[in-house]
């Protein structure tokens, strides 16, 4: 790395400073653009992370550009313009005598931003120190004569400060880190992919094809901020247990919006006595199944079924059916449905 003048450096510091503050990605974003107007005089600034389900780079800051270039730029045709000029596998800033094909060829360029009366410009592709591409950064000027070589330099030395600042990955393994004895982590997306974690491992119960994902899907659907349920372990990293505790944490209402919750296993705790048909069928009580119903499903006489769920209160110190399920499910001491495959 080259070395970096004082007034790099301290640009540097700041943009540090920023990606460690603990407030929205849109408040850190947006306050990116002071350090970076010392870098590079611009009249114009964009930052977008990318939505990859939706193809769409809504940005977290749009300044000095009309809502043509913005509409443009946020949806599936500025994602394929990244893609068309291989800002997304490039970890280099690029000035526009750097682009892969000519300018008119470059509609951003011809259609929005050369009207609008820029004449200068860079893009920065936003790629973490980990390697993950998140998004752009795009600085206009109205002169010929920014961004100068050393500014495009600067500018991809710092990117990788710029895309820690906002990566949102950071605020998920912060809230992976409540669950403190969480052996391993996957981030579910709104489409119900598993996309891993940085920092934690993955595990079989994680896999996109699990039950687990289905069932943390479903306790999203109905708003739900946090649930925690069991499902039966058989993988090596609790070798002492039956079981390993699912923690679902939605995460907050931020940009990128795909990314809906994390998913962390941990050993089970401490079960009360409750079996693995306890436990199945405690998430059918969850889910307010009636006595007939769950007793067609384990293919038991309804009588059966009523004594089994009186020792289930027994176990968890229950007066009652309803305060037994009431305890299981703030306790997480059920299997859901999804999970055991009593659907029907």
């Amino acid at each position: 790395m080259p070395e970096l003048s004082s007034a790099s450096a301290d640009v540097a510091v700041e943009v540090a400073r920023i990606a460690a503050d603990c407030r929205p990605i849109e408040h850190r974003a947006l306050e990116l653009l002071e350090p970076l107007r010392r870098v590079l005089p611009f009249c114009a600034a964009w930052i977008s992370v990318l939505d990859p389900e939706r193809r769409e780079q809504p940005p977290l800051v749009c300044v000095g550009h009309d809502e043509g270039l913005r509409a443009y730029m946020a949806g599936p045709a500025g994602v394929a313009e990244v893609e068309q000029l291989a800002l997304d596998r490039s970890r280099e800033a690029a000035t526009l005598a750097d682009l892969p094909v000519p300018l008119e060829e470059v509609r951003s360029w011809a259609e929005y931003l050369a009207p609008a009366g820029f004449r200068g410009g860079v893009v920065v592709p936003l790629r973490t120190p980990d390697g993950r591409y998140l998004g752009i950064l795009g600085l206009n000027t109205d002169t010929t004569r920014h961004p100068t070589v050393a500014a495009r330099d600067l500018l991809t030395l710092l990117s990788p400060l710029v895309a820690h600042a906002l990566d949102p990955m950071r605020s998920i393994q912060a809230a992976a880190r409540i669950v403190h004895d969480a052996t391993a982590a996957t981030v579910l997306t709104r489409s119900g992919e598993a996309v891993e974690l940085p920092g934690l491992p993955t595990h079989p119960l994680l896999d996109a094809d699990s039950g687990v994902l289905t069932a943390a899907t479903q306790h999203l659907a109905t708003g739900a901020r946090f649930a925690s349920f069991l499902s039966p372990h058989t993988g090596e990293e609790l070798p002492a247990a039956d079981y390993a505790r699912i923690t679902v944490l939605a995460r907050p209402p931020q940009p990128p919006r795909h990314l809906m919750a994390v998913l962390t296993v941990s050993p089970p705790g401490d079960l009360h006595g409750l079996t693995g048909r306890d436990l199945e069928i405690l998430g059918m009580l969850v889910e307010d199944w009636p006595t007939r119903r769950i007793a067609s499903a384990l293919e038991l006489a309804p009588a059966t079924v009523c004594a089994r769920i009186q020792r289930i209160q027994d176990k968890l110190v229950a007066p009652n059916r309803a305060m037994a399920t009431l305890r299981a499910h703030h306790q997480g001491l059920y299997i859901p449905l999804p999970i055991s495959h009593r659907q029907d």
